[in-house]
């Protein structure tokens, strides 16, 4: 029994770790140093508040479509303390 709780346990924790979140903002700053400046409207998933932040970008394709005052949605995961924009429309 302890050991499908612990498995249970650590396959939420799993989920929850790499859960892709949607969200909609605005570019503020293009994509130097691997990293992109969002002002993002609320994100539901993640019971944020609409804010401006630093995301992670890692795929030249999805860095190419930010450019400053684009109006985008965009998916994220969590990776470590980083948030990584993993495509956007």
């Amino acid at each position: 029994m302890k050991r499908l709780l612990a498995a249970l346990a650590l396959g939420a924790f799993a989920v929850t770790a790499f859960a892709q979140h949607n969200a909609t903002g605005v570019v503020t700053r293009p994509p130097a140093n691997g990293k992109v400046t969002i002002k993002h409207d609320p994100v539901p998933s993640l019971k944020w508040p609409g804010m401006t932040m630093g995301f992670v970008v890692k795929d030249k394709a999805v860095a190419d479509k930010l450019k400053p005052g684009a109006k985008i949605e965009f998916q994220f995961v969590q990776e470590g303390k980083d948030y990584v924009v993993t495509s956007v429309k």
